[in-house]
């Protein structure tokens, strides 16, 4: 396998401009359907069609097998007759919330977290999902295999959510948490539950999680007998939300990148 110093674009914080001083090792070719997908052409299983269907050329000759490989800097790979422009992988913190939907498309929906981005940014995907009402730290990406490392499970990436309920976790409850709750048929990992307040008849803490079930720690929470009235994702792996304001974004750091594949 031919591996080379590729450049990596990195967007400033305020997401206009580029940075393209940092660099990454990624490998020289890769296969056509990964490369309409990290280009914005459309999703991974979508590019398969697309090809087989006969609708991409590269060089000028029609390919119809998904998995031949290009050299984004030199093939020229069309889409019906359009060049499809290369971009280098770009990585995106967003503070998604609530009311939007964690999906790229649709048309049941006001809004989705691709809306809060530049028109010339949208061709990124979420990592994993975040539920409709719940805010907080969200990563958006075209790099297909982090995204695919960070939603798998084996890889046991730690989230941490701040939660507010009403009413109070007892002891027991805590435990029961703490050790994993049955929902649908399917006791959960073990949480962590720390930095318990109680004010009146509200207690908030943070909750820590590596599992990606839909709506899990309302769930979790329901299961003990109490509801969410305000969840919001601070910590994923070693990132942290910080002080980004809601519905703003930024480019992750190359040090945070890194950190993100070393976690892997």
């Amino acid at each position: 396998m031919f591996r080379l110093q590729q450049r990596c674009w990195f967007l400033r914080p305020s997401g206009s401009g580029i940075i393209s001083d940092a660099f990454m090792e990624v490998e020289n070719k890769i296969r056509l359907q990964v490369f309409l997908s990290r280009n914005g052409v459309c999703s991974r299983r979508k590019a398969m069609s697309v090809v087989q269907e006969g609708h991409v050329s590269v060089n000028g000759k029609v390919i119809v097998e998904p998995s031949t490989p290009v050299d984004p800097k030199k093939d020229k790979v069309c889409v019906d007759g359009k060049v499809v422009d290369a971009k280098g992988y770009v990585y995106l913190m967003l503070h998604k919330p609530s009311g939007c939907v964690t999906t790229k498309s649709d048309r049941f929906a006001d809004k989705t977290v691709l809306d809060l981005l530049p028109k010339s940014l949208q061709y990124v995907n979420p990592v994993g999902r975040l539920d409709k009402d719940t805010e907080g730290l969200l990563l958006l990406t075209n790099d297909g295999d982090l995204t695919n490392k960070l939603t798998h499970p084996r890889f046991h990436v730690d989230k941490t959510y701040f939660v507010k309920i009403n009413g109070k976790l007892e002891p027991r409850e805590i435990k029961r948490l703490e050790k994993g709750v049955v929902l649908e048929g399917k006791k959960t990992a073990p949480a962590k539950i720390k930095s318990i307040k109680t004010v009146g008849n509200q207690m908030t803490f943070s909750m820590t999680i590596h599992e990606g079930r839909k709506r899990q720690i309302r769930l979790m929470l329901e299961e003990v007998g109490h509801r969410v009235i305000y969840l919001k994702r601070i910590v994923q792996g070693p990132l942290k939300l910080g002080q980004l304001p809601r519905g703003k974004f930024r480019a992750l750091t190359q040090k945070e990148v890194l950190l993100l594949k070393n976690l892997l």
